[in-house]
């Protein structure tokens, strides 16, 4: 067994040509503060230099959280905004989607919010019975971005997907399998258990570099697929561009962090433009 040195916010080891990366800040529900991605970030090109096999997302839980998602707290509050293709939580997600070698969320309780795309961005998702899921961008009045968004319509389709956003309420695991977000359902008791027998054993057999070359033609066709307009790219824009500069952004960040229910006053007509 070898093992990094690890630091307050996640553990990094290597097993048998297998890197866990597990994130270690239950205190706080496991939040993807901007030090808790770029942490993860780190521990993801340690596991490719390493030459493992794959890389598994684990996490220490408390209250049954596996992760609360984006920070709050950490959310931009000055015009800007909070999902650029730049900010420390994209950036992580974007590893997750690049290294060239298979990443699977093990999953033991419920995923929320950015942490729900962290999951998704991953190539497999094992989780336990108890385990939920939900998006909950609408709870706060966050303008989610497209790649966010594509990550859902591409793997749930577009009805379930809506489903997921607009209601923000959380899917158990069986109608996760059921709709695609996950690959395997298993007993809490038995989840490491399944995850060794019908995830890692076969990765170990079979050819990294074959497997490597898969990877990244997914990454290429499905980036195929979701091709729009430069003139689409202008509206989604323009949409999210008044949303995080909006009433209701700030009202769902101050509700937050007061544990209090938002009130939004924001209008659908308010994000009524010209035409393009």
């Amino acid at each position: 067994m070898e093992q990094t040195e690890n630091n307050k916010l996640v553990n990094v080891t290597i097993e048998d040509r297998i890197c866990f990366i597990e994130m270690n800040n239950p205190e706080k529900l496991n939040c993807l503060s901007d030090q808790m991605c770029r942490n993860i970030v780190d521990a993801l090109n340690y596991a490719y230099e390493s030459e493992c096999v794959a890389i598994v997302i684990k996490a220490q839980c408390k209250h049954g959280v596996w992760s609360a998602g984006h920070d709050i707290r950490e959310l931009p509050q000055d015009g800007s905004d909070p999902l650029a293709y730049d900010v420390p939580m994209e950036r992580m997600l974007h590893r997750v989607q690049e290294v060239a070698i298979p990443v699977i969320a093990c999953v033991n309780g419920s995923v929320w919010g950015g942490a729900c795309d962290l999951c998704l961005s991953c190539d497999m998702i094992v989780a336990s019975a108890n385990a939920t899921f939900a998006i909950t961008p609408a709870k706060i009045g966050i303008p989610y971005n497209a790649s966010g968004i594509m990550h859902f319509v591409n793997q749930l389709g577009l009805n379930k997907a809506r489903e997921m956003f607009f209601l923000a309420t959380p899917i158990e695991a069986e109608d996760a399998l059921n709709v695609g977000l996950i690959n395997r359902v298993a007993p809490l008791e038995e989840l490491d258990k399944v995850l060794e027998e019908h995830f890692l054993t076969p990765l170990r057999r079979n050819s990294v570099m074959s497997i490597s070359a898969i990877k990244r033609q997914f990454r290429v066709l499905s980036k195929a697929s979701s091709v729009i307009s430069s003139e689409g790219f202008e509206r989604i824009n323009a949409y999210r561009t008044r949303v995080y500069k909006g009433a209701d952004y700030l009202e769902g960040i101050s509700a937050f962090l007061q544990k209090r229910q938002p009130q939004f006053t924001g209008k659908a007509s308010d994000l009524d433009t010209p035409a393009l």
